[in-house]
Parts: C-alpha cells; sequence; structure tokens
C-alpha cells in the first residue's frame, strides 16, 4: 500500500523504516500536520499515518476519501480529534496503537513529580549561574503522602505501583475499576480523591464526560498547595481554572505533558516566533509549573512498538487477515 504519513518527524521516518525493512509498503513522509489545507496531499495514497495534533474532522475526512483514501492509521492510542461518524458513513477504516509503552508514560508521570517536587529544575539552573542558595527549593518527603490517580488503565496502574514504592497512599477513581489493580488501590469518588490528595495525577482518556474535569468546582475542593499532574489529555484541564488556582495558591505544583491548545505549539521548533498564545505564556511565568511538549511517550520502546503495531494493522488491513486494532463509534470493534 501507499502511505501518507503526517506530522512526521526524523525518528518517526527512522522507526516506521526500520519496520518496514521488508518493503511492504510505500511511505511518504510530509512534516506537515494533516489539516483541511494538507489534505490534498494524501491525493492517490490508500492510506493515511496521523499524529494526536492532525485534524481528521469531517471536511478533512471527505477530502480523503475523495481522494481515495480508505485507511486511517492512528500513531497513536487516543482517537479524540476523528471524527468516527463520518468515517464510518465514507466506509473507512480506522485503526490505532491501543499500547506502545505504559511504562514510558507513567514513569514520565513520576519525573514530572520528583522535579516538582525537590525544583530540580530551578536548581540545575541556579547551579548553572553560581547561586547555591536554597531558598525556594524546599520539598516534601512522599513517604506518607497521599497520591490521587484518576484513571487506572496500564498507564494509571503502573504510576500507582511506582507511587506505592514511595511510600505513598493510593486513592484512584474510575468509572470502570480494573480488576488488575493492586489491592493497595482504593476506590474512591472523585469528590473524596479531590479532598483527601496531596499529589492529583491524571491518566483519563478525553470524553465529554472528562472534558474540563479539572476545573475551578474540582479545584476548589483539592487541598491547599495541591500537586496536579497530567501526561493524559489537555481537554481534561481547564487551563483558566489551573491559572487562576496558581495564583491563588490552591494549586501548590502543577506538571504537564498535554495542553489543551497543543496542536499549534507541541513538536515544532518555535524558538525563533512569538508564541501567541496568552494562556500558555502564562503559565510559563509560574517557577512552580514544570511543562514538557507531549514527550511522555517518547522512548525506544515506545517508538518501536508505535511502528511496528502500525505496519500491523496496515497488513491486517490490506491482506484481510492478522490483527488488526480497529476505531469504530468511539467503540473498539
Amino acid at each position: 500500500m501507499r502511505i501518507a504519513v503526517f506530522s512526521a518527524k526524523p525518528y518517526d521516518h527512522t522507526f516506521i523504516s526500520r519496520a518496514n525493512a521488508a518493503e511492504h509498503h510505500v511511505f511518504n513522509f510530509f512534516d506537515v500536520r494533516l489539516t483541511v489545507d494538507t489534505a490534498p496531499l494524501a491525493k492517490g495514497f490508500e492510506g493515511v499515518c496521523v499524529f494526536v495534533n492532525d485534524c481528521l474532522d469531517a471536511s478533512v475526512l471527505q477530502q480523503l476519501y475523495e481522494g481515495g483514501t480508505r485507511l486511517v492509521a492512528l500513531r497513536s492510542a487516543g482517537f479524540n480529534h476523528v471524527d468516527l461518524a463520518v468515517a464510518e458513513q465514507l466506509g473507512m477504516t480506522v485503526v490505532r496503537v491501543p499500547a506502545y509503552s505504559p511504562h514510558a508514560v507513567a514513569e514520565h508521570a513520576v519525573a514530572l513529580v520528583l522535579s516538582l517536587n525537590r525544583m530540580t529544575y530551578r536548581a540545575y539552573n541556579r547551579i548553572r549561574e553560581g547561586n547555591f542558595s536554597l531558598d525556594g527549593l524546599l520539598g516534601f518527603d512522599l513517604h506518607g503522602k497521599t497520591v490521587g490517580i484518576i484513571g487506572t488503565g496500564q498507564i494509571g496502574l503502573i504510576f500507582a505501583d511506582i507511587m506505592h514504592g514511595f511510600g505513598c497512599r493510593i486513592m484512584a477513581n474510575d468509572p470502570f475499576p480494573n480488576p488488575d489493580a493492586n489491592a493497595f488501590i482504593e476506590y474512591v469518588p472523585l469528590a473524596t480523591l479531590f479532598s483527601s490528595a496531596d499529589i492529583i495525577s491524571l491518566h483519563c482518556p478525553l470524553t465529554p464526560e472528562t472534558h474540563h474535569l479539572i476545573d475551578a468546582g474540582a479545584i476548589n475542593q483539592m487541598k491547599d498547595g495541591v500537586m496536579i499532574i497530567n501526561t493524559g489529555r489537555g481537554r481534561v484541564v481547564d487551563t483558566q481554572a489551573v491559572i487562576a488556582g496558581l495564583k491563588s495558591g490552591k494549586i501548590g505544583r502543577l506538571g504537564l505533558d498535554v495542553y489543551e491548545e497543543e496542536e499549534q505549539l507541541f513538536f515544532e521548533d518555535l524558538s525563533q516566533g512569538v508564541i501567541d498564545d496568552d494562556q500558555f505564556m502564562r503559565l510559563t511565568t509560574f517557577h512552580n509549573v514544570l511543562i514538557t511538549g507531549h514527550q511522555a511517550f517518547f522512548t525506544t520502546e515506545a517508538l518501536t512498538n508505535i511502528a511496528e503495531t502500525t505496519l500491523a494493522n496496515i497488513d491486517a488491513f490490506e491482506s484481510g487477515s492478522g490483527t488488526m486494532h480497529r476505531v469504530a463509534n468511539a467503540k473498539l470493534d
């Protein structure tokens, strides 16, 4: 098959080409995002391979279909950026990578917790400037603290295991409690988690129910000085409400690997220009906010798994046999 790869970075080219060593398929790599303006690039390609910030709304899908595309291969687990109803109406198949490396994301969430707690990023910059003062770097023992985890899929459970290893009490909330959860995980209502947790980590998918789950009302229920970590989906957090919480001191530390308006920012080098997202720039002014650019997934193991699963999905679509991780009507087949 001929596949157009959008939002392609050098590492995508490396890992996809390695997975396609037998050259069963032909990949054309485009570094631009898939949008209504760039969709014509896919004309004549049977499939497109896209990432989290590519747009696959009704107008884009219609263009892809008219250009001959019948397969949408997501290099991600999430599929909230795809209009699945329109894809189904057009008879287009949407496949995803349901799991690539839950350890990568969970471990990055822990890295944010540790860095924010002990302010290692501030200490690093101080030392480089010859400033050895400890003022403003005060942290706390993780041992004995309560960690609230929202979403207990594979990533959430791995994060729970790691934080339990630090001696933390683990609370969790999930509409579908995981039967594989260890006995030390205490499932509680959201209100209880909000009021009890010293650290809250978000590992839930983006759905209508979780959109802006962390809003002003939720933040007001939390402990003063709470730490919030989001390595899940950006729009789970209401950025304006979080900024207000930081200004009031209700939120003591904030770690983000995702951002609700990240599509125009993340995965690009914007260092030579002006970033016109005022909310994002406001977040960067807080000394107790640590932001990474959607890199939690970014490990050798994860990129290998993403590429290999994507190739397997394409193989299965083309041959009509084998494992294909298909998405339809917002539910997995």
